[in-house]
């Protein structure tokens, strides 16, 4: 079952209505003639307008087609029916049928200025039926008509003042519909844009991490397997530097420890698992052991230092200052020729912080960019790591007066 729209029904009774009503206006004049006291010049009257009426409407079916709503030729032709309206009134009250259409048309084809002057000359063609007829004759009638007419002129006052609430309301809702499809639209487009943006995301995301994971990998690589093979080599050339089968031994077997500890640090790196010197112990214990094999390996006094109230820290936290302080004493070996080295783990309240110190040679840190522009890991290795932490390296060195690392990181608890 279909459904019949409110636009549709005022297309059907502007196309039908007007004829129906003359119909039924010519119908009951002939019908209630005698009764009414019709005479010859009524009939005349009525012979002569009920053409011009129905000639009216033919015109204005045309004009409307052409040019819908109030305007100038909807004005006239709109005081020319009524004035055929109202003789026909005059003649016979029952054409009232055909005046009322009046009440309909005049908010649609007339200037808002002119719509209640027209709905008033309607409602006095309409008080002129209902009290039998023009002229009115006597005071009785007289006042009869001026009361049906003040009855009708409020009825129109009251429904022209609903029909403009009607359509003002009607405008209001086509306002706030419209404004909703826009506001819809634009959230629609909103909404395409951040899947857009979240599937870039993603994807940068995913690069991020991949990107992260190599960095990972080359570092893990380059603290352990190169540290480790670094630390072989020296343990091997000495062996073959030394007449005496004792101390070749010895190095041999430290270079043998050298290797089964790197094979270990690289399964871990892989696995993404903790330090091999934390697997069993804490943070401090850890660097105290790396320090004190590290300082037996190169032949230099290393000591290790805590101070503050030690705790025990994240994974992460631990295997990153156990990775920068490894970082720091092989760049020490490597470079430095030092005779002594400290390092110092300090807990400062929200903060921990390792030191590592040298005497020996130092350098301009302004150059090492140029030096380690080819991938290196050095500094920059330690920098990234504590970075990922929300932490920071900063170097001290001078060439000949030593170089000082410090590390400074959150002071991140373990979880149990």
């Amino acid at each position: 079952m279909t459904s019949v729209t409110q636009p549709q029904y005022r297309a059907s009774f502007d196309l039908w209505g007007p004829w129906v009503l003359l119909s039924a206006g010519v119908v009951a004049a002939v019908l209630s003639a005698s009764g009414v006291g019709m005479d010859r010049s009524g009939v005349v009257a009525c012979a002569v307008l009920v053409p011009a009426g129905a000639a009216l409407q033919l015109y204005w079916g045309r004009a409307k087609r052409k040019r819908p709503g109030p305007g100038r030729t909807g004005t006239v032709l709109y005081f020319v029916r009524w004035a055929i309206a109202f003789v026909l009134t005059w003649a016979n009250p029952f054409f009232a049928f055909y005046a009322v259409i009046g009440y309909y048309t005049a908010p649609r084809e007339l200037p808002r200025r002119l719509v209640m002057p027209g709905l008033v000359l309607t409602a006095v063609t309409m008080a002129g039926s209902e009290i039998g007829g023009w002229p009115p004759h006597g005071l009785v009638l007289w006042l009869g008509f001026l009361l049906v007419l003040g009855v009708n002129v409020c009825m129109v006052s009251v429904f022209t003042r609903y029909a403009d609430q009607e359509q003002l309301r009607v405008t209001t809702q086509a306002g706030t519909i419209a404004e909703l499809e826009r506001t819809n639209a634009a959230l629609q487009q909103a909404l395409d844009e951040n899947a857009a943006l979240h599937a870039q995301l993603l994807l940068q995301a995913r690069e991020a991490g991949i990107a992260d994971e190599r960095r990972r990998l080359a570092a893990e690589i380059h603290d352990t397997l190169a540290q480790g093979l670094t630390g072989i080599i020296a343990q091997l050339q000495v062996v073959t530097g030394t007449p005496d089968p004792a101390t070749a031994r010895t190095h041999v077997e430290r270079a043998a420890a050298l290797a089964r500890h790197s094979l270990g640090e690289a399964r871990r790196s892989v696995h993404n698992l903790a330090p091999v010197a934390l697997a069993a112990d804490g943070l401090p214990e850890a660097l105290r052991k790396t320090v004190a094999e590290w300082g037996e390996r190169n032949g230099t006094r290393a000591d290790f230092t805590v101070t503050g109230n030690a705790e025990q820290l994240h994974d992460e936290v631990s295997a990153t200052l156990l990775r920068i302080a490894e970082e720091a004493l092989s760049n020490a070996a490597r470079h430095a020729r030092a005779a002594r080295v400290g390092v110092t783990l300090s807990f400062m309240g929200d903060e921990v912080s390792l030191d590592v110190r040298d005497d020996g040679s130092g350098f301009d840190p302004a150059a090492v960019p140029a030096r380690t522009r080819g991938g290196g890991f050095g500094l920059d290795g330690m920098r990234a790591r504590a970075e990922r932490i929300a932490g920071s390296v900063a170097v001290e060195a001078e060439p000949g007066q030593g170089t000082a690392v410090s590390a400074r990181v959150p002071l991140v608890r373990h979880e149990p």
